[in-house]
């Protein structure tokens, strides 16, 4: 099932040259651009037990803010660990950009002894960074996630959703063009969560990242993606998608991401009756 709210948009028609008796000139060809993820035929089987990924195929574009929604156990943590690279395909390809991606998980996982500006600073040295550049970088990540202010607090003295800022922001220290994002959002309060929803958003597009974020809550994905994945479960399969026109002022609580919303539950709801059968 697809769903695609692109518009579509006039055609123009270039002036006719003379030089060409009346025909106008052939355009050139748009250039093919590469996914910056690729994921064809993959599937996921720890050992002898049931297949949890079955027959996957995905492309990404760069720049493409993608959501990877479903009932748990259905595969789609497991999916981004096989984007990172931190488990083995049982079968299938997968394409990533050579420098790897940036994995943000639900535990920001920030190292409690340093404050905020040296947790990032510490992503900065294991990219080889030199030293006389990382507090000065550091300090221009934490800005970018609206977190300046707290840059000598450690993590105990942050909030969880200030502690996910920081998170974020050691993801982007990695300067990598793929951001895999795992329910980084789950443990936190509605309102900080709706919060750090237009921090990602705003981060999103300032940098341009490719961004592949997994959640099981609805309305999160139709608040966030360009377009929403559904996988099915048991095993996990490609069972619906949709394509957002614009995310550009979107809130949760906007009548379009209500609407979609309900449509992906209603495909949802079908998924987890056909399993539980």
């Amino acid at each position: 099932m697809t769903r695609d709210d692109t518009l579509a948009r006039p055609l123009t028609t270039a002036p006719l040259s003379p030089s060409f008796d009346g025909v106008a000139p052939l355009a050139s060809p748009a250039p093919v651009v590469e996914p910056a993820v690729r994921i064809s035929h993959v599937t996921k089987r720890y050992g002898s037990g049931p297949v949890v990924l079955d027959d996957v195929s995905l492309d990404i574009a760069p720049g493409e803010f993608v959501c990877l929604l479903g009932a748990s156990g259905c595969g789609k943590s497991t999916l981004l660990n096989l984007i990172a690279g931190l488990e083995p395909l049982t079968s299938g390809e997968l394409t990533t950009p050579a420098t790897g991606a940036a994995v943000m998980f639900q535990e920001s996982a920030l190292m409690p002894w340093l404050t905020a500006r040296r947790n990032v600073e510490l992503a900065l040295r294991l990219r080889g960074m030199p030293r006389a550049e990382r507090r000065a970088e550091a300090e221009r990540l934490l800005r970018t996630v609206n977190l300046a202010e707290a840059a000598d607090k450690r993590p105990h003295e942050l909030s969880g959703g200030m502690r996910q800022r920081v998170a974020l922001a050691r993801a982007l220290a990695q300067d990598r063009s793929v951001l895999l994002m795992d329910e980084p959002f789950a443990a936190l309060d509605a309102i900080t969560r709706d919060l750090l929803h237009e921090e990602l958003e705003r981060v999103w597009r300032a940098t341009g990242r490719t961004i592949v974020f997994v959640t099981h809550n609805v309305r999160e994905a139709a608040r966030l993606g360009q377009r929403v994945i559904l996988l099915s479960s048991r095993p996990g399969r490609i069972a619906g998608e949709w394509r957002i026109k614009t995310t550009a002022g979107r809130r949760i609580e906007s009548p379009e991401v209500a609407a979609l919303a309900a449509e992906i539950t209603a495909e949802l709801r079908k998924e987890i009756a056909r399993n539980a059968r």
